[in-house]
């Protein structure tokens, strides 16, 4: 038997995929290695993969037809998929939407009609977002909470692929677990993300631009957490009786940081002082996000482990190792 794992070349498919390589499971990857950012983190990443016997690569992308359905026509053992890959990034979507529109629900659609050709599907685990909380005052931000305000075309597309999982779960009865994760860091992390581009510009003696004058705060959460979160739902897909087996949770740290502290945390773990320079609120951007996980801890037992003073400095040895800095 084994697992599906798309966006095995980003950064969490990588944690996930090793996760489940490393306690014995067998992993398929699909990843279209893009050059959104580095293709060489990406290929890197892989590399660390590739020396699991039991990881298998294709490097396709998710949302071509013909090419998914071939990799499930080879490979008939698998029982679970969990769909990570996807076009991130909030400012992005802004200049490239139609790559958000591709990937992540022309995407969404095509796997889950993958999922529908497997006779001993365990679980659809896919990839939300905090982003599609949208505009919403009140926090934390609950499963509960309306979400028909986005602020970004991004947002916009990660709910729509959650509105069509619900609607496979109703119609195929397909098991689905959509999780919206919150702003997640740490070793091998993207370059586009808040604590990738601070460590950078700090290392290299640039200024980091803070946005909204520093008036932002964030659910900062740590891969590792985010893993095992994502692994315990593909452990334990969700009953059908007496409602379809579709179920939507947040994955977060529990606390929203305010972005100055992220700064000197960071600051205190490079061992050198940032330069800032204020900036104004971005479009699409929000002020503060903060994750309610009761009902991911109660049926999961999810409990973050992993505060920003734990998380940021095993960033800062992993981001000094891989760039020799």
């Amino acid at each position: 038997m084994s697992v599906l794992v798309t966006g095995t070349a980003g950064f969490i498919g990588f944690h996930v995929a090793r996760t489940l390589l490393s306690r014995g499971e067998a992993v398929c990857g699909i990843d279209n290695v893009n050059d959104y950012y580095d293709v060489a983190l990406k290929r890197a990443r892989l590399a660390q993969l590739g020396a699991f016997p039991a990881f298998t690569f294709h490097e396709i992308d998710v949302a071509d037809r013909d090419a998914v359905a071939a990799v499930m026509h080879s490979h008939p053992d698998i029982t679970g998929i969990i769909h990570l890959a996807a076009q991130a990034g909030v400012r992005y979507s802004l200049i490239n939407p139609y790559a958000y529109v591709h990937a992540n629900v022309l995407g969404q659609v095509v796997m889950l009609e993958a999922a529908r050709t497997l006779k001993r599907l365990r679980c659809f685990v896919y990839a939300s977002s905090s982003s599609v909380y949208g505009g919403n005052k009140k926090q934390p931000f609950s499963i509960e909470d309306r979400v028909d305000d986005p602020v970004s075309l991004y947002a916009a597309t990660k709910r729509a692929g959650e509105l069509t999982a619900i609607s496979y779960a109703h119609i195929f009865a397909i098991p689905a677990i959509g999780l919206r994760f919150f702003t997640v860091y740490g070793p091998w992390g993207r370059p586009d993300m808040a604590a990738y581009l601070f460590a950078d510009a700090i290392l290299a003696g640039r200024p980091i631009d803070v946005f909204n004058e520093g008036r932002m705060a964030r659910d900062f959460t740590y891969i590792d957490d985010i893993v095992a979160g994502v692994i315990a739902c593909l452990d334990k897909p969700p009953a059908s009786d007496p409602k379809p087996p579709c179920r939507l949770y947040n994955i977060g740290n529990n606390r929203s940081e305010e972005l100055e502290r992220f700064v000197a945390v960071l600051e205190q773990a490079i061992g050198k002082t940032a330069t800032k320079e204020l900036a104004p609120m971005q479009p699409g951007d929000v002020v503060a996000t903060y994750a309610d996980i009761e009902a991911t801890t109660r049926d999961f037992g999810f409990k973050p482990k992993t505060t920003i003073e734990e998380g940021l400095p095993r960033f800062v040895a992993w981001y000094r190792d891989y760039h020799k800095v």
